[in-house]
């Protein structure tokens, strides 16, 4: 399974559940996770696509810290399966 499929089953769950699921490009910030989800009622995280059993390479993990310090919830997802737990996560954070 590819990375994209799961990025596109992610998309299509959020949008079921009203949300945005909007690409992250940053310019001079490498090593930002690859989709800000947005929920209904202010609820909000960065989520970090990979495919079956890859990892985090090492500036994504250190960028995704910096990002849980400054208090934002950040997810890594690397399988279809992930996606229901880690949206109903969010939507109850």
């Amino acid at each position: 399974m590819l990375e994209k499929y799961i990025e596109k089953k992610l998309v299509e769950s959020v949008k079921k559940m009203g949300g945005i699921a909007a690409k992250l490009t940053s310019p001079g910030l490498d090593g930002m996770p690859d989709r800000l989800v947005l929920l209904p009622h202010g609820k909000m995280g960065f989520v970090e696509l990979k495919a079956p059993g890859k990892k985090p390479r090492p500036l994504q993990v250190r960028r995704i810290k910096q990002l849980q310090m400054l208090g934002f919830a950040c997810y890594v997802i690397d399988s279809v399966e992930q996606i229901g737990g880690i949206l109903d996560e969010i939507q109850s954070s």
